[in-house]
C-alpha cells in the first residue's frame, strides 16, 4: 500500500471541514467519530455517509434505520445509495429469542453478526462504512481483549476490500474507548458544552490538521463547521498606500490618512463621533471603488443608516453600488468562529479591503457566552486583517465622558496601529469635541488637538487647538502666556 500521504483524499460531506481536514479524510483508513450524547456523532456519520456518489453501508447498532432515515430526511441528507444493515435492538436481526456472538462461531442455526457483516460488504461493496456505535460491540464480545481484536479484525477486512471506514463512540469516563483510539488512523473528537459544539482533531495519522476546538452547528440544513481562525495560515500581498477620509483636516492629523493593512482604533466615550468617524473612511473609500464591509454591534442599520443620511454622506448609494456591506450581529446570533468566517468569507471571497468592526463593548456582549475569549479573538482577526492586507478599523467605547483619559478599557491597544482619540470637553459652560491621533506607528502624524463639528453638512474640523491646555482631563483652558 502506498504511503498514507499519497492516498486520495474522501469528503467527510460537512462544510467547511476541508481546511480543518487538510483536504478530507484519507481513503482506506479507519476514522473514529467520539463524544458524548447530543454531540453530533450520527450527524456526522450521515453527512459522511450521504457524501459518495457510490454504495456506501450503514451499519447501524444504535438507532433503528427508519429512524435514522428519517433523521437524514430531515436535514436534506440524500440515502438513496445507502444501504443500512440493522443491527439496533428493534432491528429485525435482533427480534424474537436470538442469541449472537460477535466473530465466535455460533452454536445457533442462524448466521453470526460477523456473517452478516462480511455477507453485506460482499454483496453490495461499499466504498464507505460506518459503524454507529462501535462500542455496542463491546457488550457483544467476552473480554476487553477479545473486543479489540474483532474490532481490529474488522476494520482490516473492510480496508482490504477498499471501504472508508468511520467509527462513532460514546466516549464517557464510565466507558473509556482509549483502546478504540490505538487502532484507528485517525480521531475526531466531538464535544457539546452548554449547547456550544466543537470538533478537535486529536489524531490524524499520516496526515496534518488544523489545530482546534472548532466550532459545530447544527441546524435544519444539517451540520457546519466552522474553523477557527489562525492568522498564520493567511497571507496576501499587496500594496501600501493611504486610506483617505476626504476630510482634509482629518487626514491632516493623520499625515494623509490611514496606512492601508493596518488596524485603527476609534476610541472614545459615548456620543462622541466614532461610528461617523470610521463611517467617514468606509464612505470615502467606497466612492473610489474600494469594497468595505461594517459589522454593527451597537446598531441596527437602519440608524446607520439614518445617521449617515442625517449628515448627507452618501452611504446608502455605495450600499446599494455593492461597495459597502452593513450586517447586524446581536447577542448570541453567531460564535465567534462563525463570524470570522464571516470576516474571511467577505475578504476572500467578496474582495472587502476595509473591514469595520463597531464596537468592541458590543462585540464582547455578543460573544459573552463563547468558549473562546473575545478579546484574543480580536487580536487574531487584527493579525488576519493584516497578514490579508486588508485595513481594519474598530470602534472602541471608553466609559468615562470627561476626565483622566484612557485609550482603552478592554487592554487590547497593543493590536492598534493606530489610535484616533475623540473626547467630549467643557470650555466656558460649553460641551465639545475634540479628536487627536496618539499613535500611529507607519508614519508621523499632527501632535495636536482639532475640534470636531458634525452637522448636517457633514464631518469638519477645525484648526489645530494649539492654544487649550488640560484638554485630556476634560476640564481645559487657555494658556495665557
Amino acid at each position: 500500500m502506498s504511503n498514507l500521504a499519497d492516498r486520495q483524499r474522501v469528503q467527510t460531506g460537512v462544510p467547511n471541514a476541508l481546511p480543518v481536514l487538510d483536504g478530507g479524510l484519507l481513503a482506506n483508513s479507519a476514522t473514529l467519530v467520539r463524544g458524548t450524547p447530543g454531540a453530533g456523532k450520527t450527524i456526522f456519520g450521515l453527512h459522511f455517509l450521504s457524501a459518495a456518489d457510490q454504495p456506501v453501508l450503514y451499519i447501524n447498532l444504535g438507532e433503528p434505520a427508519d429512524y435514522l432515515e428519517a433523521t437524514a430526511e430531515q436535514f436534506g441528507l440524500d440515502t438513496h445509495h445507502i444501504e443500512f444493515l440493522d443491527l439496533s435492538p428493534s432491528g429485525e436481526q435482533f427480534q424474537g429469542n436470538q442469541s449472537y456472538s460477535l466473530f465466535e462461531p455460533d452454536e445457533v442455526e442462524t448466521t453470526s453478526l460477523v456473517d452478516q457483516i462480511r455477507e453485506t460488504v460482499e454483496e453490495y461493496e461499499p466504498t464507505r462504512v460506518l459503524v454507529d456505535p462501535v462500542t455496542e460491540l463491546r457488550h457483544l464480545a467476552p473480554d476487553a481483549r477479545q473486543f479489540r481484536t474483532q474490532v481490529l479484525s474488522l476494520l482490516d477486512f473492510l480496508k482490504n476490500r477498499g471501504s472508508t471506514v468511520v467509527l462513532t463512540s460514546q466516549a464517557a469516563d464510565s466507558v473509556p474507548d482509549d483502546d478504540l483510539q490505538f487502532l484507528v488512523d485517525t480521531v475526531i473528537s466531538l464535544a457539546a458544552d452548554g449547547g456550544h459544539r466543537t470538533l478537535s482533531v486529536p489524531k490524524f495519522r499520516g496526515s496534518t490538521a488544523r489545530r482546534g476546538p472548532h466550532t459545530i452547528t447544527i441546524s435544519d440544513e444539517g451540520m457546519f463547521l466552522w474553523p477557527t481562525l489562525d492568522p498564520t495560515n493567511h497571507y496576501r500581498k499587496g500594496s501600501i498606500s493611504t486610506l483617505s477620509s476626504g476630510v482634509s483636516e482629518l487626514d491632516a492629523l493623520l499625515n494623509g490618512g490611514i496606512t492601508t493593512g493596518t488596524v485603527s482604533f476609534l476610541s472614545g466615550p459615548t456620543g462622541v463621533g466614532k461610528t461617523t468617524t470610521g463611517l467617514q473612511f468606509i464612505t470615502e473609500a467606497a466612492v473610489n471603488d474600494q469594497r468595505s464591509v461594517l459589522y454593527s454591534f451597537e446598531e441596527s442599520k437602519r440608524t446607520v443608516l439614518a445617521r449617515a443620511e442625517g449628515i448627507g454622506m452618501p452611504l446608502r448609494e455605495q450600499i446599494d453600488a455593492g461597495n459597502v456591506v452593513i450586517q447586524e450581529v446581536g447577542t448570541d446570533e453567531l460564535t465567534l468562529d462563525e463570524f470570522t468566517h464571516q470576516i474571511r468569507t467577505e475578504v476572500e471571497q467578496e474582495g472587502a479591503e476595509i473591514v469595520m468592526i463597531d464596537g468592541i463593548t458590543g462585540y464582547e456582549r455578543a460573544f459573552s457566552r463563547d468558549t473562546v475569549d473575545p478579546d484574543h479573538q480580536i487580536v487574531k482577526i487584527g493579525q488576519y486583517l493584516r497578514n490579508m492586507n486588508v485595513t481594519g478599523i474598530i470602534t472602541n467605547e471608553v466609559h468615562q465622558i470627561t476626565g483622566d483619559f484612557r485609550a482603552t478599557e478592554h487592554k487590547i491597544s497593543h493590536l492598534a496601529d493606530d489610535i484616533i482619540f475623540l473626547r467630549h470637553v467643557e470650555y466656558k459652560g460649553e460641551l465639545r469635541k475634540v479628536i487627536g491621533v496618539l499613535k500611529k506607528r507607519t508614519s508621523d502624524f499632527e501632535s495636536t488637538l482639532r475640534v470636531l463639528d458634525i452637522t448636517d453638512s457633514g464631518l469638519t474640523l477645525g484648526e489645530p487647538l494649539t492654544e487649550l491646555r488640560r484638554i485630556l482631563t476634560g476640564t481645559p483652558n487657555w494658556n495665557d502666556d
